[in-house]
């Protein structure tokens, strides 16, 4: 029988089996690698202590914290800028200098003359016209929806400061008339922290308008009588100017149009504030109208024609005999005056204008009692005053050159 072997069971010591393992106290040889370990065997890496791991996870939180603080850097930076791109296109839409005058022209513009009155700085007193070296006693009859007329393309040019001033240049259309206008802003308060603005001068402007020939006009086709504008009231000159306010911007179509008289119109553009524009327009007759004159004045003269004497009573025209009469004298027109009509005032006149009547009489000599027929041409002249009433009622006085 074979000898039986027994099992010798190894204490695990951390060495390599078949390895023998120094003796406490022994040092490795050449033979035995550093650590103890020999070559193809596998190296384990020992467990690292609890304080690097802490490390280890905190830098991996660093990093993506540092980051979104960076992101939130750029997104700050970003915000403030739209927040001050949005404040300057804020003011400058609404609350800068520009933004007050294009804001009142556009009330204009859009035929709100009251709101356009109301806006600081733009209605004036007598004192502040005086002072400006304006017809204090301007009517307002102008400020008015009525007399509005059309203002398009709207657009600030320009805005320079000067100190406390800002100069606002604004181009527009004004009847078809490209033009432009220069504003003088100043500084009126705030509302919170935006800026408010009037005015430093008055947009006003004044009209000068002379009528010569109608005490009645039209501005932009709103009726107008001097006697309601005038300080003098239904005492007016009618030859004076009468001072009327105009909004700057504005476009003003000045034109008589009544049954009597007319004119082909003049277009004003008030473009200057606190200027004075003077205005002169003179009323033609219109044709009905001389057509008229013409018939009362033949009428007249025809009237004057019937009397069989030598000199009609308040007629244009007569004729002085040395000798004696000897049948009544037959008057006849022969050749009626061409009238025409010019503006005179208030009213008009007709200027001296020839004509000849024609007489037939018998005369008797005072030297031998001969009697002969007299036919002559008798030529005179015609003159005449034409006075047009308040009501529109005509009175035409005809006479001649010695007629008071």
């Amino acid at each position: 029988m074979f000898p039986r072997l027994s099992r010798v069971e190894h204490e695990d010591t951390g060495a390599s089996p078949g390895r023998a393992t120094p003796p406490p106290g022994a040092t490795a040889t050449a033979a035995d690698p550093p650590g103890g370990t020999a070559p193809g065997d596998a190296v384990s890496t020992p467990p690292l202590p609890a304080v690097a791991r802490r490390s280890a996870r905190a830098a991996r939180r660093r990093a993506p914290l540092g980051v979104d603080l960076a992101l939130l850097g750029v997104v700050g930076v970003l915000l403030i800028g739209a927040i001050a791109a949005g404040a300057g296109i804020l003011y400058r839409t609404f609350y800068s200098p520009s933004a007050f005058v294009e804001r009142y022209v556009s009330l204009l513009a859009e035929g709100r003359a009251s709101e356009a009155l109301a806006v600081p700085g733009v209605g004036v007193d007598s004192a502040q016209l005086e002072a400006a070296g304006l017809a204090p006693d301007a009517s307002d009859a102008l400020l008015r929806p009525a007399a509005l007329a059309e203002i398009s393309d709207v657009h600030v040019v320009s805005e320079v400061a000067h100190d406390d001033v800002f100069d606002v240049t604004v181009a527009y259309s004004a009847g078809g008339h490209d033009t432009t206008s220069m504003f003088k802003v100043e500084r009126y308060g705030s509302i919170g922290v935006a800026p408010t603005w009037r005015f430093a001068h008055s947009p006003l402007a004044v009209m000068s308008l002379q009528v010569i020939g109608s005490m009645v006009f039209e501005v932009n086709g709103f009726s107008i009588d001097k006697r309601q504008v005038s300080p003098d009231g239904v005492d007016a000159d009618p030859a004076a100017p009468v001072a009327l306010l105009a909004f700057t911007p504005g476009v003003y179509s000045v034109a008589v149009d009544t049954a009597i008289s007319q004119t082909p119109g003049v277009v004003v553009v008030s473009d200057a504030p606190r200027t004075t524009v003077p205005v002169a327009i003179t009323a033609e007759p219109t044709a009905e109208f001389v057509a008229a004159v013409q018939e009362r004045v033949e009428q007249f003269l025809s009237e004057c024609a019937t009397q069989q004497v030598l000199q009609p009573t308040a007629c244009p025209f007569g004729h002085f005999v040395q000798d004696r009469i000897d049948s009544d004298p037959v008057w006849s027109i022969g050749i009626q005056p061409d009238v025409t009509v010019e503006p005179d005032g208030a009213g008009w006149r007709i200027p001296p204008t020839d004509a000849v009547a024609h007489l037939s009489v018998d005369v008797r000599s005072l030297f031998d009692g001969e009697v002969t027929r007299l036919d002559q041409d008798v030529p005179f002249v015609v003159t005449g005053k034409i006075t047009v009433q308040p009501g529109g009622a005509v009175s035409i006085l005809v006479g001649g050159p010695d007629t008071p």
